[in-house]
């Protein structure tokens, strides 16, 4: 990192660390900003498209039903922007069948990133958006997987940059604040998220708090994927949705040069408006393709109850199929214990489902075998599956 990189208008200072080398501190939130016409243009597309998407929300019967699959699909984008390789089926499978997959495997981080969200989503029903709910978070998060060797739930004892492997501070892209003044940082971003500023629209405050975490960057590994999982726990305790389904790492990952130069660009020269932008475009992208596939799902969980009403009088198959959007992958253990049935009857059920073409045998396997609802997954799915 070179001083001449930054120039007066950077929204930090650059401090020599202990160790001898650079490193940025980010001023406290928030900035000066002058919200201009484009950046309000994109806020009101931004709402819009939440609006939309609030609507749906509100209609579901069974929230679980969209909950749970695109809380899958966020865990295995977000978790693709930092290089892991695991698909939203595969992913499926694990969870139904955690034994079949390697020790080592990237899945296991995929999963780690659902437990986590999870995790976060239920602490805030006693806890606030704080640097205690983050550090248990993060200790989820990197349970078991590679980086657990870097103290999961715990601050950076030692200085931290983000570059190519094996960069030297010198010529790494980014070095974050040295410890001391990382957690002087971290205490001014836990005061800012908990103030609820009135006086910046919300959205706004995301974004501002996202590039001030990443610039923290206050773990050894997981970041990345904190940091985003951070926005959809800022959404969930404003209650700016009825059910967490606004996820960005979509719109990161599809862009993810873009979003790296954008944050460096904001620590270099104070981009906040280049940044903001990006940011909200990527919400009112989001939000709407959210909406238009939660669309599909509901018209798929229409069809297929319709045919399971009129082909069992018992109504199970209508059951069977609203938990197939719950769990999109299945045992017949799986639907036995979801229905309360037989292992005879749930076998009758699965065949039905099997005959009709919404359940697809993935294992090529007589014993232990798991059905995947093919139609379902393909909506949820990131793109490249």
């Amino acid at each position: 990192m070179r001083r001449e990189d930054f120039s007066a208008d950077s929204p930090g200072r650059l401090v020599t660390a202990p160790e001898g080398h650079l490193a940025y501190v980010p001023n406290p939130l928030p900035p000066t900003l002058d919200l201009d016409l484009p950046i309000i243009n994109r806020l009101i597309d931004a709402e819009r498209a939440l609006g939309e998407l609030k609507g749906v929300g509100q209609r579901l019967p069974n929230p679980h039903l969209l909950i749970n699959p695109f809380l899958r699909r966020e865990a295995v984008l977000s978790s693709r922007i930092e290089g892991t390789t695991a698909g939203l089926q595969q992913l499926l499978l694990f969870e139904s069948a955690p034994s079949t997959a390697p020790e080592e495997s990237d899945v296991r981080e995929v999963a780690n990133y659902v437990a986590a969200l999870e995790l976060g989503l239920s602490l805030l029903e006693e806890l606030p958006v704080s640097l205690r709910l983050l550090r248990q978070v993060h200790e989820r998060l990197m349970e078991g997987v590679r980086g657990q060797e870097q103290r999961p739930g715990e601050f950076r004892r030692i200085p931290n940059l983000i570059g190519h492997r094996g960069a030297t501070p010198e010529v790494a892209r980014f070095v974050p604040p040295p410890v001391k003044e990382m957690h002087e940082a971290l205490s001014e971003l836990e005061r800012f998220i908990g103030e609820r500023r009135s006086e910046l629209p919300f959205l706004i405050q995301l974004a501002l708090v996202h590039y001030q975490f990443e610039a923290i960057h206050p773990f050894m590994d997981g970041n990345g994927r904190l940091g985003r999982l951070l926005i959809a726990l800022q959404l969930r305790e404003r209650e700016y949705l009825p059910q967490p389904l606004l996820y960005l790492s979509a719109y990161f990952e599809r862009h993810s040069d873009a979003y790296r130069d954008h944050l460096l660009n904001v620590s270099r020269s104070g981009s906040w408006d280049a940044w903001i932008e990006f940011f909200l475009s990527g919400v009112a992208e989001q939000a709407s393709d959210t909406a238009q596939r939660s669309y599909r799902l509901l018209a798929l969980l229409d069809q297929y109850q319709a045919w399971g009403l009129s082909a069992s009088r018992t109504g199970n198959l209508a059951r069977l199929v609203e938990l197939l959007f719950i769990r999109p992958v299945i045992s017949l253990a799986d639907a036995e214990t979801g229905l309360g049935v037989t292992q005879p009857g749930a076998s009758r059920l699965v065949q039905q489902l099997v005959d009709r073409g919404i359940l697809v045998e993935i294992t090529g396997r007589q014993r232990n075998r798991r059905f995947a609802a093919r139609e379902i997954i393909a909506v949820v799915s990131p793109p490249g599956e």
